[in-house]
């Protein structure tokens, strides 16, 4: 009896410590995104550590200077030249990589970093560079004077990644190192195992060059063995971006050196805008280093301060990383979904992961920050946020946040107001305390006008308005020209005059919100009015938008699947994607096309046509369906727009294929850049079963479930439930639908129905009913 007892208990023990987690933190993958093809899409995610809206995601680089390496990192390669502390979440342009270390074994040969020395044959000759591995018109790494890198590069393996929420991991090959990397909101922790023993262990600091933008001076202060501070100031999306750091080494340093210096004050401090430094360490006794950093965008002090956030941790890896786990799951299970598909599982939360990665938190500990004028300045009450790219994210990540996380988005408004107030404008697509001018429209209106409408956090409302009208009278990107033809010229205005005047218009309808609801009934006729200027560029005989010019003749040539990045009509896209967008007057825009009947035959005609695109130079119109292209971003809401005209059972067959062909559980599983978030609300909202068209109006469209049951955990404590009884592959259509138990009959739900709690419940069935 007591040989029988001691098995069970090992048996059971076996079966408890190998039991398999199903929070939803253990779904998260974050090399979903960070693959892809020129022309079919790029996620351009970076697969490494990162804390919930935090400051620091620690990532590796793969060195390359190309738009597909804007996160540093892109799945094809096969090199890592360091491990940066700051990262852009899938957007399509290129900036960051601050702070970038790479352990290394090697020896520090001061010839590696001339950079006049031509070394290329030398490093070809000592299998350092693969002669056939240019990747570009300009060369490996876009210039031959980074060949330090190459030299200091490593090559990796896949089969040794490893990536999780707040985790990731990879040996680098050429000096057998175990490089692990963790966060926690403020603070980046690095652990290295040298795995051979060396007489040397260094770590190499590059502040000159990194993946996209041009360093204008760097900064390194010797404070002791065991401390370093300095910045690197540079110039790239952010025109004015200031990284200053203060990082922690777990061991004493042996020596230390500078390279590419402009001064040398002693040994203590070296500044240069191409600066190198190298540290090092004896590697005769201990295998394991490992490093803090933190930063700061205003000074070293600041960073300092950061970094102090972190001894509660000591050098206790993974008790950081642990924290950081927890913290992801506490965010992540706000929604628990219930489904026996585990793909599915993995791609809504890490879905949900990358939506809640981007704003990156901007004020350090302190509230202090670098404001727009690039002078410390106080966030008071509340956190100062980064990146903000509105033109993606007003269409489902915002409201997705304004739904779960309503704190996060007051504090991103709060964020926007401290622009005005430093500088006179609400921003467009801002970056690190600088406006980086992409995109068109006036999206700060969309998040203000929701925040206003669904009661969200609290704001100097005339001062906010008076803002709205600020921005909403500039002249910029064709803006003034709308105001006065009442369309932006196609002859006046370079490039996307219909996409320019579309948005224009929606913008315009949320600032009429607005002062409705301030009581400013003058303002509100006004901007209702502009609110209906698309309908100036509608052509009959196409049934499609086009440009016109000022004298109102249509602009010619036109082809509706014109769509060469640049073109006179459209912004990333050509008039098939663009002329269903006018989501605040969707009624309106069936009465133009003709009615429900002619609508309905457009959206056929739209998904159900060829895929071919004409024009070069069309790498943003990815993830067709037809010419529905969700790779990008104009195109999200229209599959829902067939719910308008009485063919809910064509929404539900659309949203489903975009659900299960566009989405994967794979290293290319985004069909186009994730932009901060805004894919993979798509998919969060629409695998639930609804989607805000738009966003303002306080309604999500019935689509097509994807979960046997879903449940939101409010903010205010309630819960709603999402139930899709029967749902499978093949039961992709609504039989009939229930809200807290009675017949629900409308294909929205309100706002304010899902504020209240309860159960929206679907019998799913594989027949149009």
């Amino acid at each position: 009896m007591k040989y029988l007892i001691f098995f069970l208990l090992f048996i059971f023990g076996c079966k408890v410590s190998n039991q398999v987690s199903t929070e939803p933190v253990d779904f998260v993958n974050p090399f979903i995104g960070t693959g892809g093809e020129m022309g079919v899409g790029f996620g351009n995610m970076f697969p490494g550590a990162a804390y919930p809206f935090g400051m620091i995601q620690l990532s590796p680089d793969n060195g390359v200077e190309s738009w597909q390496y804007a996160a540093g990192y892109h799945f094809p390669d096969s090199m890592i030249v360091g491990f940066s502390h700051t990262h852009l979440s899938g957007t399509g342009v290129g900036d960051y990589c601050d702070i970038s270390l790479m352990p290394t074994t090697k020896p520090i040969e001061e010839k590696y970093f001339i950079q006049s020395d031509p070394t290329i044959n030398e490093l070809i000759s000592e299998n350092q560079l693969n002669p056939n591995s240019f990747v570009n018109g300009d060369g490996f790494l876009g210039s031959f004077d980074k060949h330090f890198l190459l030299k200091y590069r490593s090559k990796f393996s896949r089969r040794t990644e490893k990536a999780s929420a707040g985790y990731y991991a990879v040996k680098l090959l050429d000096d057998n190192i175990d490089v692990e990397l963790t966060t926690s909101e403020l603070v980046g922790m690095h652990r290295y195992r040298f795995n051979e023993t060396s007489d040397r262990q260094s770590i190499i600091l590059n502040l000159g060059f990194t993946n996209n933008d041009r360093t204008t001076n760097a900064l390194v202060r010797y404070r002791s063995p065991e401390l370093i501070t300095g910045y690197r100031f540079s110039t790239g999306k952010a025109d004015v971006q200031r990284v200053f750091f203060a990082m922690q080494f777990s061991r004493k340093l042996k020596d230390y050196n500078y390279f590419l210096t402009d001064t040398i004050d002693g040994d203590q401090l070296a500044k240069g805008k191409n600066l190198i430094a190298v540290f090092s360490f004896d590697g005769m006794e201990k295998h394991e280093l490992l490093v803090k950093v933190a930063i700061s965008s205003v000074s070293e002090d600041g960073a300092l301060a950061n970094l102090k956030t972190a001894d509660s941790f000591a050098w206790d890896f993974d008790k950081m990383h642990e924290i950081t786990r927890a913290k992801w799951n506490e965010e992540l299970s706000k929604i628990k979904i219930m489904t026996s598909d585990s793909e599915k599982k993995t791609i809504f939360y890490t879905s949900l992961y990358h939506c809640y990665i981007a704003p990156y938190r901007f004020s350090d500990v302190d509230g202090y920050y670098k404001n727009f004028n690039h002078v410390p300045e106080k966030a008071e009450g509340y956190t100062q946020y980064t990146l903000l790219s509105l033109w993606d994210t007003f269409r489902a990540q915002n409201p997705l946040l304004a739904l779960m996380q309503p704190r996060v988005e007051e504090d991103i408004i709060h964020s926007m107001m401290a622009k005005y107030r430093q500088t006179g404008m609400l921003p467009y697509w801002e970056i690190s305390g600088n406006e980086g001018g992409s995109m068109i429209g006036y999206h700060a209106a969309v998040l203000m006008a929701d925040a206003l409408a669904k009661k969200i956090g609290t704001y100097d409302l005339e001062e906010m308005y008076k803002a709205l009208l600020i921005v909403s009278e500039t002249d910029r990107k064709g803006l003034g020209d709308y105001r006065q033809f009442h369309f932006v010229p196609t002859d006046k205005e370079k490039g996307g005059t219909v996409s320019k005047t579309l948005e224009y218009s929606y913008d315009d309808w949320c600032i009429a919100q607005v002062a409705k609801q301030l009581g400013k009934t003058g303002d509100y006729k006004k901007y209702m009015v502009r609110s209906a200027y698309y309908k100036n560029l509608y052509d009959h005989t196409y049934h499609l938008m086009r440009g016109k010019n000022s004298d109102g003749c249509w602009y010619e040539p036109f082809h509706p699947r014109f769509a060469k990045y640049g073109n006179p009509h459209c912004v990333e896209g050509n008039t098939w994607q663009y002329s269903f967008f006018a989501p605040h007057d969707t009624p309106g825009l069936i009465e133009l096309m003709g009615g429900n009947n002619d609508f309905e035959m457009m959206l056929d005609s739209l998904f159900n046509q060829t895929e071919e695109l004409l024009g070069n130079d069309t790498e943003d119109v990815t993830g067709q369906i037809g010419q529905y292209a969700h790779g990008n971003e104009p195109s999200h809401h229209v599959a829902y727009l067939y719910d308008f005209v009485g063919k809910p059972e064509k929404t539900q067959f659309y949203t489903n294929k975009i659900i299960n062909t566009l989405y994967q559980n794979s290293r290319e599983g985004l069909c186009g850049n994730e932009d901060c978030g805004q894919m993979s609300a798509w998919y969060v909202f629409s695998s639930i079963g609804f989607y805000p068209v738009n966003p303002v109006e306080g309604r999500y469209y019935i689509g097509s479930p994807q979960f046997e049951k879903a449940e939101l955990k409010l903010p205010n404590g309630k819960i709603f439930t999402v139930k899709a009884n029967n749902v499978s592959a093949e039961n992709i259509y609504i039989q009939s639908s229930k809200l807290n138990g009675k017949p629900f009959n409308r294909l929205f739900i309100s706002y304010e129905e899902i504020q209240q709690g309860g159960v929206l419940e679907f019998e799913m069935t594989d027949k149009v009913e």
